[in-house]
C-alpha cells in the first residue's frame, strides 16, 4: 500500500509548501503538486499522473477536498476513478471515509460546498465588474497584441485593416489614434 499525496493551488503566486508539509506528516510517500485551477480536471497533468499510478490498496491523500476538485461532477468522477483502481481517498483536514454511506454523503456535501464557493466568487467578481463599468472605471483586459499597429506598420490603410480584422473603420482609428493615421 502506497500513500500518494496530491497538492494543488490555483495561481502561480500561491505556495504549495503548507499542503506538502501536511501530506508528508500524513504519511505520504509520494507527493505530486501543481499550480492549476480546480474548476476543471482538464490540463491537470499531475492529477492524471496520480490517478494513473494508483493501484489496489493505495491511498490518494489531499489536505482538503477542494484541493482535488471545485465541482461536484469532477469530484465524483475522481472518486469513481479511485474506487475503480481499488484505492481509497483520504483528507488530512477532513474526516472522510468513502467506505461508508455517511462518509460518501459527507464527501459529496464537501464537494457541493467547494462548487458553491467557486460560484459565489464568480458572482462577486461579476458584480465588481458591473459596478466598475457603471462608474466608467472598468477598462477591461488590455490587448495582448496590437494588430492594428502591426498592420499599419506593414503599410495597410485603415479601411484595409478594418476589413482584415473584421472590425469597423472607426475602431481602427480609435486604436491607432487620430494623429497616427
Amino acid at each position: 500500500m502506497t500513500i500518494i499525496g496530491y497538492a494543488r493551488v490555483s495561481t502561480t503566486d500561491q505556495n504549495l509548501e503548507i499542503q506538502e508539509t501536511a501530506l508528508r506528516a500524513g504519511g505520504c510517500e509520494v507527493i505530486r503538486s501543481e499550480k492549476r485551477s480546480g474548476t476543471t480536471t482538464n490540463g491537470r497533468a499531475e492529477l492524471q499522473t496520480v490517478l494513473d499510478f494508483l493501484r489496489q490498496g493505495d491511498v490518494l491523500m489531499v489536505t482538503r477536498i477542494d484541493r482535488l476538485a471545485r465541482s461536484i461532477g469532477d469530484l465524483q468522477d475522481i472518486v469513481r476513478a479511485v474506487k475503480a483502481k481499488g484505492a481509497s481517498l483520504k483528507a488530512t483536514e477532513q474526516p472522510i471515509d468513502t467506505s461508508t454511506a455517511a462518509g460518501k454523503c459527507f464527501l459529496d456535501m464537501l464537494g457541493v460546498f467547494a462548487e458553491f464557493e467557486t460560484n459565489l466568487r464568480k458572482e462577486r467578481q461579476l458584480e465588481g465588474v458591473a459596478k466598475a463599468k457603471s462608474e466608467r472605471k472598468y477598462k477591461g483586459r488590455p490587448a495582448s497584441i496590437d494588430p492594428e499597429r502591426q498592420l499599419k506598420a506593414e503599410g495597410m490603410g485603415p479601411t484595409k485593416i478594418a476589413n482584415v480584422l473584421g472590425i469597423g473603420r472607426a475602431s481602427v482609428y480609435r486604436a491607432l489614434g487620430a494623429d497616427t493615421v
